[in-house]
């Protein structure tokens, strides 16, 4: 009786913490434009150096420096991570793109199709088999993917980058089976050697914009690292505590948010073309939860019933 009194209360601070995590990655739009005139490649390499210092401080407090040194002992693990690493980078490095060149609205895009592209990830790479609804929802989002390019006249690259990259970092991080504050201090670590190079270069050809811009710009940009492992850290501590269905329907929050901010205070354009493939990519979402949450459900009851046998 005490245990289940206890874990309302727990549930109750990881659904908030869940919430504050993907409100805060639908925030994302409002602060990486902040960061002008740093290009796009200099914000990047940036928000891995100072991930890197973020993430090694927080090894120390948390005392995980033990879980990193046995992640560094397997090399299957390793190799994943460094999948992992090179995603991350793709992902972060065209959102960032995204949002400062006015194309809040096709990133947001991304993010609503990245569960149906893990689910077909899950198919090619992992050999899963589909029910027939989650079929049905995967052709809803691919005539919705051909709407979107005849009206953009040109594929949706950022959204189907950002979709299939987020996807791969998903699924190595996944197969890796590490903690998120180890894994992620181990993928910046790989990366910020190539990032500060960048920015030694940038420096050195005077094209760098660090130190140019005053001490507001410095702070934002030394921010970035913090920025990266706040929502991370909400993230983790919210996974521990609510269900997995609970967490999937989610992850919508940071989307849904990217897209009205587009839509309204940036003033993205909306042509009907536009707004018909994003109405079947919810659509097909809503296909795909519906069918997500009854097969939990159905697989909770049947566990039951092997429990009371």
């Amino acid at each position: 009786m005490i245990t289940r009194v206890s874990s309302v209360p727990d549930a109750r601070r990881g659904l908030i913490l869940g919430v504050a995590a993907y409100l805060l990655w639908g925030a994302f739009p409002l602060y990486w434009p902040l960061l002008a005139p740093s290009s796009p490649a200099e914000i990047l390499a940036h928000r891995i150096v100072w991930s890197l210092v973020v993430m090694g401080v927080l090894l120390v407090v948390l005392r995980r420096t033990t879980a990193l040194r046995a992640l560094l002992r397997d090399r299957r693990t390793v190799l994943l991570l460094c999948v992992a690493a090179v995603t991350i980078t793709s992902n972060w490095g065209t959102y960032i793109y995204g949002v400062n060149n006015d194309r809040v609205v096709e990133t947001s895009l991304g993010y609503f199709i990245n569960p149906l592209v893990t689910v077909l990830m899950g198919v090619l790479v992992l050999g899963e088999r589909l029910r027939a609804i989650q079929w049905t929802a995967l052709a809803i989002g691919f005539v919705a993917v051909v709407v979107l390019t005849v009206d953009y006249g040109r594929p949706p690259v950022i959204a189907l980058i950002l979709a299939f990259s987020f996807g791969t970092y998903g699924l190595a991080k996944k197969s890796a089976g590490v903690g998120a504050i180890e894994s992620l201090a181990f993928e910046t670590a790989v990366l910020a050697p190539f990032a500060a190079t960048y920015l030694i270069w940038l420096g050195v050809a005077g094209q760098a914009h660090f130190a140019g811009e005053g001490s507001g710009h410095v702070a934002l940009l030394v921010a970035s690292g913090v920025v990266t492992a706040v929502p991370l850290l909400c993230f983790g501590a919210a996974a521990t505590r609510v269900p997995m269905t609970s967490l999937g329907l989610l992850q919508y929050l940071a989307p849904v948010l990217q897209f009205t901010l587009g839509v309204t205070l940036l003033s993205e354009d909306m042509p009907p073309g536009r707004w018909i493939g994003f109405s079947l990519v919810w659509l097909a979402l809503v296909v795909f939860t519906v069918d997500a949450v009854r097969h939990h459900r159905r697989e909770l009851a049947l566990a039951a019933e092997a429990c009371a046998l």
